[in-house]
């Protein structure tokens, strides 16, 4: 995935801030202070397979480069990812946020 941040101003990996951003809101997160509190108490687990060389990144960090990220080609990696872990068969449908699952969708909208 390109990373859309200016050259020698990036203080955090990519990986590391999409990765917590993904963990965060598959755990419920749903703001970015949400994102920031989830990488603060989960740090010492993040630690294990994430670099973090620069520490935990700030609500604004993430907000920031999820806002520049190219959506289309951030959906393209992240299938990409979710068919190399898990096979996912024709209309078969992974549900993360939980909503279709829990039946708490929109029912009124599109």
């Amino acid at each position: 995935m390109e990373d859309p941040r200016v050259e020698g101003r990036k203080r955090h990996k990519l990986i590391d801030i999409l990765t917590i951003g993904i963990c965060a809101v598959i755990c419920g997160a749903d703001s970015w202070v949400a994102i920031e509190l989830y990488g603060c108490t989960k740090y010492k687990w993040l630690k294990t397979f994430l670099e973090l060389g620069n520490g935990l990144r700030s609500q604004d960090t993430f907000g920031r480069v999820f806002a520049q990220l190219n959506q289309q080609q951030f959906q393209n990696c992240f299938l990409n990812w979710m068919k190399s872990v898990h096979k996912i068969r024709d209309g078969e449908v992974v549900a993360i946020d939980g909503k279709t699952l829990c039946s708490s969708h929109g029912k009124n909208s599109d």
